[in-house]
């Protein structure tokens, strides 16, 4: 009785050994006696006993973050980069066979071609054309890893630290640019009220009258205000006529 019991849980165990359930994102590997015989799955898989044995493979999206790495750019300014890789297995059998970890040799694959792709550009660039960055990386560590059945579908650059000095210079050069387009904006304003004065004064000197409209204008504008002392000056043009009368009765009786 005791070996038909021990028969029977040996049997148990080799049925419960030969018989796998994967899910809808599972793959299966099995390999028989060492041998490749293929991806099974998903749904109920049936092995071998002590024959068959399986390597499961997830075929989800696999976020990777790349940890900082430290960097020299081009113009020799040292930066922290860091980032984040989506992959995912396309073919499982490749992604077992052809690499010992695949998700260990993609990070490493990451890490140095963030730093190689990272030292050949400035840091105007890893600031301002990091879209064209992400490509460039997503592009290179797809190459790579396509041999082993990993697809790279994104690559973005998180966090990039400068040093603290930098970034004090890289504020000085911002002010300085606002400053000189404050300075460009105003000389432009300028030059724009200095045509419309030349203008101005080319349509007085046709219209002598105008300065006369002009000043009682003035006046107005002025005495509106309810002001007990009232400062004006006083037109050229209204005492010019008394000024050459006076110097002409001068010349006369001299």
């Amino acid at each position: 009785m005791t070996f038909l019991i021990a028969l029977a849980a040996v049997a148990l165990i080799l049925i419960g050994s030969a018989v796998r359930v994967l899910r809808e994102y599972e793959r299966g590997v099995v390999f028989r006696l060492g041998r490749l015989v293929g991806a099974r799955g998903p749904g109920l898989v049936l092995l071998v006993p002590i024959i068959d044995r399986m390597v499961s493979v997830d075929l989800r999206t696999v976020t990777l973050n790349v940890p900082p790495q430290e960097v020299i750019t081009r113009d020799n300014v040292p930066v922290s980069v860091n980032a984040v890789c989506y992959f995912r297995v396309v073919d499982p059998v490749n992604a077992i066979v052809q690499v010992e970890a695949y998700r260990e040799a993609t990070s490493q694959i990451a890490q140095t071609t963030l730093r190689a792709v990272v030292g050949r550009a400035e840091l105007d660039e890893l600031l301002s054309q990091r879209e064209r960055l992400n490509a460039e990386l997503q592009r290179i560590i797809d190459e790579q890893t396509e041999p082993w059945g990993v697809k790279v579908t994104t690559v973005e650059i998180k966090d990039v630290e400068i040093p603290k000095n930098m970034q004090r210079a890289m504020a000085r050069q911002a002010e300085a640019e606002r400053e000189r387009r404050a300075k460009i904006i105003t000389a432009e304003g300028e030059f724009q009220a200095s045509e419309r004065l030349a203008q101005a004064a080319e349509r007085i000197a046709r219209e002598p009258v105008a300065i006369q409209l002009r000043y009682l204008q003035t006046m107005l504008e002025v005495g509106s205000e309810r002001n007990t002392v009232m400062v004006f000056p006083l037109p050229i043009d209204i005492v010019r006529p008394f000024l050459e009368r006076a110097t002409a009765e001068t010349r006369a009786q001299s």
